[in-house]
């Protein structure tokens, strides 16, 4: 039974991840991206990793997606799209980027010794986790926090519509 959940759950999470990129419209992309995480979360459900469950949902499906809806939102949808030889590189980069990484996934990079996985529970492993990044990395996690308000606040000061200032007198 956990086999066909992890399937059902596993093409949920790479048809909405690959109908991102593929979306026209913004909000149908952020709102595959959020179907996409919460399928998941349904997988760490499924590992019983449920401390990167509700990670994933809170942190990824809860403010991210919300952090891009926002910025979708306030930029100017209208705007003209970019040049075709702009989205053509980005295009090509992509791909590359792709080509590369799969090339080394399948040939593999590394030889040599690969670490043993571990056996220990997975209640031990979230426990661990979240000591580890609530005391050895709560600088860079709160470093994460404030770049992510930066980027909000950025974007609330650069959609914000200049309006030309009158003095009291003129009309």
């Amino acid at each position: 039974m956990k086999e066909i959940f992890f399937l059902i759950f596993a093409v949920l999470t790479i048809l909405t991840a690959l109908c991102v990129p593929l979306s026209r419209k913004p909000v149908n992309a952020a709102m595959n991206m959020l179907v996409s995480f919460v399928g998941l979360a349904a997988l760490f459900v499924l590992l019983e990793t449920y401390f990167l469950a509700v990670l994933q949902v809170m942190v990824y499906a809860g403010a991210i997606v919300v952090l891009f809806l926002f910025i979708i939102m306030l930029m100017d949808a209208n705007q003209s799209p970019p040049p075709k030889l702009v989205r053509f590189l980005a295009s090509f980069a992509a791909l590359a980027l792709l080509a590369v990484g799969g090339y080394y996934l399948v040939f593999g990079c590394g030889s040599g010794p690969y670490p043993e996985i571990s056996a220990a529970a997975p209640a031990a492993l979230s426990r661990t986790f979240g000591v580890e990044l609530f005391t050895k990395y709560l600088l860079p996690f709160q470093m994460t926090g404030f770049m992510l308000l930066i980027a909000m606040v950025g974007v609330i000061v650069v959609s914000r519509k200049h309006e030309p200032e009158t003095t009291g007198g003129e009309k």
